[in-house]
C-alpha cells in the first residue's frame, strides 16, 4: 500500500501580489499555522522593509520564521530546511494544516525537495573568481554566467554575488552547468504539496510595488534603517543587501537625493519581482489564480481551501 503523505499549503509568487492576506484567508477557514518562506522576515528590526506580517495578523493566526535571527546572524536554505521541516512535523502533530508562504523560491525548493547533491571542489577556482569580483565587478560575473548557464543566471540577482561564483565554479570544475545539476536531481516527496498563486496583470502587479514603497516611507521605513544604524547595522552585512534598505543606506549616506531613493526602490523591487516570476513560472506545480481586485482574495481562499487534499 503507498504512503499517506502529510498534506501542506505552499503559497508562493512575486512581492505585493497578496501572498500573506491569501494566508490568512485561508487559515481562517481550517485549523492551520502559517510558516513563513522569506528570506529576509527571519530577521528581527527588518519589519516595514521586508512588509511583514501586521501585529493584528501574527496574533490571529500562529506564525514561524519570522523574528527568530538577528540581522548579523547566518541563516540560509539549508537552515530553512531543517527549521522549517521540524515545524511542518510539530504543526502536524497537533493535527493542524501547515501553510507555508514566501516569495524566497530557493527556501521553498529547499524545504519541499530538499537540495541536490553538490560537488565539492579544491576552492583554486572559486578564489580566483571572487578575486575577479573584487577586481572586474559582479556583473562582470554574471554576465559571463548568462552566457555559460543561462538557465541558473534567470534565477539570481546578479549582487547575490556568491551564487554567481558557485555557479561558474561548478561549470568550469565540471563542464556541466549547475542548473543541469539541479534538473537532474530527484527529490524524495515527503509532502503532498498543494503549490498556488495569484496572477496579476504585470502592470496591476507594478502599480501595487509602487504603492507598497510609498506606504512603506509613509509607516515609517526610514525610522526603520535610521535605527538599524544605531544598532551597528548597515549594508556591508548580507541580511541589509535587500531592495529597499540598500537604496535607503545610500540615501543616508547622502549619495542619492530622497527622490532618487524612492525611485530605486520602486524600480528594483519591479525587477525583484520579475525575477520572482521567472522563477516561479518554471515551478509546474503552481496553481495560479487569476486575480485583478484586492477584494477576490476570499473568494479564491474559499476555492484552495475546497480543493485542498485531505
Amino acid at each position: 500500500m503507498a504512503e499517506t503523505l502529510p498534506s501542506i499549503l505552499v503559497i508562493v509568487g512575486p512581492t505585493a501580489s497578496g501572498k500573506t492576506r491569501l494566508a490568512i484567508e485561508v487559515a481562517k477557514k481550517i485549523p492551520s499555522e502559517i510558516i513563513s518562506a522569506d528570506s529576509r522576515q527571519i530577521y528581527k528590526h527588518l519589519t516595514i522593509g521586508t512588509a511583514k506580517p501586521s501585529e493584528e495578523e501574527l496574533v490571529s493566526v500562529p506564525h514561524h520564521c519570522i523574528d527568530i535571527r538577528e540581522p548579523h546572524e547566518k541563516f540560509n536554505a539549508g537552515d530553512f530546511q531543517e527549521f522549517g521541516r521540524q515545524i511542518i512535523a510539530d504543526i502536524l502533530r497537533r493535527k493542524k494544516y501547515p501553510i507555508v508562504v514566501g516569495g524566497t523560491g530557493l527556501y521553498i525548493r529547499a524545504l519541499i525537495d530538499g537540495f541536490f547533491e553538490q560537488p565539492e571542489f579544491a576552492g583554486d577556482i572559486r578564489f580566483s573568481l571572487e578575486d575577479r569580483c573584487k577586481s572586474e565587478g559582479r556583473g562582470k560575473l554574471y554576465a559571463e554566467l548568462v552566457s555559460v548557464d543561462p538557465a541558473a543566471a534567470a534565477t539570481m540577482d546578479a549582487s547575490k554575488y556568491r551564487r554567481v561564483i558557485r555557479a561558474l565554479e561548478v561549470y568550469y570544475e565540471t563542464g556541466i552547468p549547475i542548473s543541469t545539476f539541479h534538473k537532474n536531481h530527484k527529490p524524495k516527496i515527503i509532502y503532498d504539496a498543494y503549490f498556488v498563486g495569484l496572477a496579476w496583470d504585470r502592470k496591476t502587479l507594478y502599480d501595487r510595488i509602487n504603492n507598497r514603497v510609498d506606504a512603506m516611507i509613509s509607516d515609517g521605513f526610514l525610522d526603520e534603517v535610521k535605527q538599524l544604524l544605531s544598532l551597528g547595522y548597515d549594508d556591508r552585512m548580507q541580511a541589509l543587501q535587500t531592495v529597499g534598505y540598500k537604496e535607503a543606506f545610500s540615501f543616508m549616506r547622502k549619495e542619492i537625493s530622497f527622490q532618487r531613493m524612492v525611485e530605486l526602490m520602486k524600480q528594483n523591487t519591479r525587477r525583484f519581482a520579475k525575477r520572482q516570476l521567472t522563477w516561479f513560472r518554471n515551478e509546474n506545480r503552481i496553481r495560479w489564480y487569476d486575480i485583478n481586485d484586492q477584494n477576490q482574495i476570499h473568494e479564491i481562499a474559499e476555492s484552495i481551501v475546497n480543493s485542498l487534499p485531505r
